[in-house]
C-alpha cells in the first residue's frame, strides 16, 4: 500500500505539457464505500486529471487516470465514511505538503489490516 501511494506521489510530481489554467493538472485522493458497478466495496481511488483543450484553447473536457484499490467493505473501512482531497499543480499549494498531510491520514493505519480485492487502473474523458 505504501509503495503504490508512493509511486502516485512521484506520478504526480512529473509535469506535463497542459494548459496554462490553474486546473489543467491536477491530483485527486479520495475514498469511500459504493455500490457503482455491482455488489457494495470500499474504494481507495488516485486519480490525475488533465484538462484537454480544443483547438481555440478552450477547455473541452479532462482525461482522468485511475488506480483504484477495491475491498470487502468490513466495517472498519466503512466507518473511515468518504473522503477527498484535490491537489492542482500551478496554485499556491505545495505536492509535497500535501503528499505529507495524507500520508499521514488514518485511512492508512486502517487499510494495512487489509489486502484489495481487486486493483483497476483506467483512463476516462469526464
Amino acid at each position: 500500500m505504501d509503495k503504490v501511494w508512493l509511486r502516485f506521489v512521484r506520478f504526480g510530481s512529473q509535469r506535463f505539457d497542459t494548459a496554462d489554467t490553474p486546473d489543467a493538472d491536477g491530483l485527486l485522493f479520495q475514498y469511500g464505500t459504493h455500490t457503482f458497478e455491482g455488489p457494495c466495496v470500499f474504494t481507495l481511488d488516485l486519480a490525475r486529471q488533465f484538462e484537454v483543450n480544443d483547438a481555440s484553447g478552450e477547455q473541452d473536457h479532462y482525461i482522468q487516470l485511475h488506480c483504484e484499490l477495491r475491498y470487502e467493505p468490513v466495517l472498519q473501512l466503512r466507518a473511515l465514511g468518504h473522503f477527498e482531497s484535490w491537489f492542482f499543480h500551478d496554485t499556491d499549494d505545495e505536492l509535497d505538503h500535501w503528499a505529507d498531510s495524507l500520508g499521514h491520514h488514518e485511512l492508512w493505519a486502517t487499510l494495512r489490516n487489509f489486502h484489495p480485492t481487486e486493483i483497476r487502473v483506467y483512463q476516462e474523458h469526464v
